[in-house]
């Protein structure tokens, strides 16, 4: 994921743009409205090929089929992984947030809570590792997000989550996520 400074967009363009849909190369899943639009905007516009090969892919691949583990899309660059696994308790779960990629989560199967709070109002917990990409955090959930097939939620650097956490009971869930 990259980060340039570039000039801000207006916010009206972006709303509409983000509205309009086109960046999901024919996807039908909802975007949460978590989702920072700019962000998205800025990133969509900075690597338009590696967004436009992640929703080309949710929109065109058999998710349902696809087995667990990491499928190459572009390298390195563009990558998808996919669980199975039983949604958890929230003692079970950490806050968490990346530096280098950004998250596309969507609940193939199964639905789970995810709990979001902006990277700025927690504290590191556990070092970054940058193998995997991942820091652990303490802090308080600002919002909660129901995933489910019907959406799909997008994480950047400054957003720290809370992924698999049960949504009433827990449910057996199949998840992809796409690191971009």
């Amino acid at each position: 994921m990259e980060n340039r400074n570039q000039e801000m967009p207006n916010a009206e363009h972006v709303q509409e743009w983000f509205h309009k849909g086109e960046w999901k190369m024919g996807w039908g899943v909802t975007p949460d409205t978590s989702i920072d639009q700019i962000e998205l905007y800025n990133q969509v516009h900075l690597n338009p090929g590696r967004w436009e090969k992640a929703f080309r892919f949710l929109a065109t691949a058999d998710l349902a089929s696809l087995p667990k583990g990491r499928h190459e899309l572009d390298g390195t660059d563009l990558y998808a992984s996919v669980d199975e696994y039983l949604s958890r308790e929230p003692e079970d779960c950490r806050l968490e947030a990346h530096r280098k990629y950004a998250d596309i989560q969507y609940v193939i199967s199964g639905q789970e809570q995810i709990g979001i709070t902006p990277l700025a109002e927690t504290v590191e917990s556990t070092p970054y590792h940058p193998d995997n990409d991942i820091l652990f955090l303490d802090g308080d959930v600002g919002l909660y997000g129901q995933a489910t097939p019907e959406r799909f939620f997008i994480f950047f650097p400054d957003d720290a989550h809370m992924p698999c956490l049960k949504s009433g009971e827990r449910s057996n869930v199949k998840k992809v996520v796409l690191k971009v």
